[in-house]
Parts: C-alpha cells; structure tokens; sequence
C-alpha cells in the first residue's frame, strides 16, 4: 500500500519499550533498539512494520515479510524468518490490538475535522444555559441544547445535535452528523458518525376507527462509561422505562435498539443486528451481524448468537445459539448437515433418472 496520509506512521518507538506497552516478550532482546511505525498484514510488511499472526496456515506469507517484528504465541516462534523479530504472547490478537492503539492513537476514534483544539467554534450554537467544562470541543455547524451538560475533553462533531438537558460525560467523542437527545451519557463513549441516540421508540396502540395511536415515549437513553455505538446505529428511548447500554459494550454500524432495552456489560453486537423493544441482554453476550432478536425476552450472560440468526425466545447463560429460529449451536448444525444429506441424495437420484 502506497503511503497513507490519513494515518502516517508513528514517529518510532523502541522494540524493548513496544514489547513492554502489549504485554509481550521480546525473544531476542539484543534487538530491542530496533524501531517499530506502523502495523501491517503479514505478506507486504517492511522494514518498521509490526504484524501479527495466529496460525501455521499464515506461513506462506512469512515468505515476503520483511517485518521489524512479528506477534505470535510461542509455538509459532520458530516458523519465523531470523530477520524478523520474535515478540510472544499468549494472546496476540489482544497484543495487536493494544499496538494499533500506541501507533495511530488518532485511528483510535473519530478525529476532530478542525483544528481549533479545546475551542467552541463560533459557526456552532452552543445555547447560554449549557454547561460545558474546560477543554471541551464543538465544531462548525453542532448545536447543543438549553441546559445540557459536556464534561472536560469531550468533542463534538461538526454538524452533531445535542439536545436539550442531555448529560455527556469527559473524554467522549460525537461525531459528524450524530444526534442525541434523552440521553445520559458516562465517560470515554464514543459515537461514530450519523448515529441516533434517544429518539421516539416505536409504539402504537389500536385506535377506535382502525389505523393505530401512537404510545407515548418518555424514557431515557442511559449509556455507561467506554461504550463504542457506531456509525448510523439507532437506540431509541424508553416508553416509561430507560434504555440501558452498559459499560465496555462495543455496537457496530447499522443496529437498530428498542425502546427499553437493557444490554449489559462488555457485549459485542455487530452489524444489521436488531433488537425489539423490553429484551433484556446479560454481560458478555456476542450477537453475530445481521441477526434478529424478539421483544420481551432474555438472554443471559455470555450467550453467543450467530450471524443471520432470528431469536424468538429466551436464551439461558453461556449458550450458543443459531439459525433461524435460533436454537442451540449443535441443534442447529445437525440440522443444517441433514438438509444437505438430503439435497445430496436428492441430485444423485434425479442424475440417476437422467441417465
């Protein structure tokens, strides 16, 4: 790849101290003055680079690297080139991640389109009774609404809405484009571009002539501290009740939360996933992309839901579930193995009659 504006490389940092920042151990430490950049896939790195790999089945790509130095568990240590240095862990796709993070620091959330650091810029309305504490960033074109609040490093994105009474906590980002309203929001969120945070819940009631009257919603958005909610994802807010994003929990582009739902701590939930209003969802629990999840139902701590899953009914702690409907992992592969016996059996008999 030709060289990327966008995120230029690091300005250096020592193997020994690099090794010490993702918790990984340097085989070799007479290398440890060698200087590391940037990250890099395994079949085109260079000199500076730093990559990783998990598996034997990358080992073709060892023929072209020409890594400063490669992550691997200790298994793999001597599958690797000698001119690349050796960096162990037990946990490398974590070792990586935590390089990504001390190389680009600015990759790390949606960056600030202006230069004006720490200042509220003044093609932006910020209404006289909010409050915003010191270092706080508001570019061109955001609004923030009577008497919300913004604590210290937070940054709001060009064109962002904050609404009225909203509470943001410090060191978040909004960014471009991005609406919330009814909303309290913890400490190091981030809300990626277009998002819509706090809006009408979808609710109706029968009405007397036919057609439907809408419900209404007075709840909240509650979102604890270090969630990640991605770009165009909707939460709504609660009818009476709040809805709840817990801490750590990572949303990806593209999902849809209803109205009082309550997701708990350090969840993942990936794209086109949508989730119907009153369910509740435990801490750890792993949605796969486009999957969708019934009203009024639980899912307990740990489950796992596999991509293009449809659940109907509550899940218990530390499942895996799939297919549509969804049901335990191992149900559902069986069954997806006998369709296949039979669609098989089936193409040998009509190549029979064929003949």
């Amino acid at each position: 790849m030709e060289h990327n504006w966008f995120f230029p490389p690091h300005d250096g940092v020592r193997l020994a101290d690099f090794a010490q920042a993702v918790g990984a151990e340097l085989l070799d430490s007479a290398q440890g003055d060698r200087i590391v950049r940037s990250v890099s896939p395994v079949d085109r790195a260079r000199e500076g680079d730093v990559c990783y790999i998990l598996s034997r089945r990358f080992r073709s790509e060892l023929a072209t690297c020409r890594a400063t130095a490669l992550i691997c568990e200790r298994a793999l240590a001597p599958i690797v080139p000698a001119h690349i240095a050796v960096l162990v862990t037990s946990r490398p796709h974590t070792a990586f991640a935590l390089a990504g993070a001390l190389l680009y620091p600015s990759a790390m959330r949606p960056e600030r389109m202006v230069s004006d650091a720490g200042a509220v810029s003044p093609a932006a309305f910020v209404d006289p009774t909010a409050r915003l504490e010191a270092d706080v960033s508001v570019e061109p074109m955001a609004v923030v609404g009577r008497e919300a609040e913004i604590g210290a490093g937070t940054r709001i994105g060009p064109g962002a809405v904050i609404g009225p009474g909203v509470r943001i906590g410090r060191d978040c980002t909004v960014a471009a484009g991005a609406t919330v309203q009814c909303a309290l929001v913890g400490n190091g969120v981030i809300i990626h571009p277009g998002a819509r945070i706090g809006q009408d819940g979808f609710g109706y009631g029968p009405g007397p002539k036919g057609g439907m009257i809408k419900i209404v919603q007075v709840g909240r958005v509650i979102i604890q501290d270090n969630v990640e909610i991605g770009a165009n994802t909707t939460i709504d807010r609660g009818t009476m009740d709040d809805t709840v994003i817990g801490e750590g929990t990572k949303i990806d582009n593209q999902v849809q939360v209803g109205h009082n739902v309550r997701i708990g701590r350090h969840c993942g939930i990936v794209s086109k996933v949508g989730i119907a209003g009153s369910t509740r969802i435990g801490d750890g629990v792993m949605i796969g992309g486009a999957s969708g999840i019934n009203g009024h139902i639980t899912i307990g701590d740990g489950v796992q839901i596999a991509a293009m899953s449809g659940v109907v009914s509550d899940i218990p702690p530390g499942e895996r579930f799939g297919g549509v409907p969804a049901r335990p992992m191992r149900d559902f592969l069986r069954d997806i193995a006998e369709i296949s016996m039979r669609s098989s059996s089936r193409g040998r008999k009509k190549g029979d009659k064929d003949e």
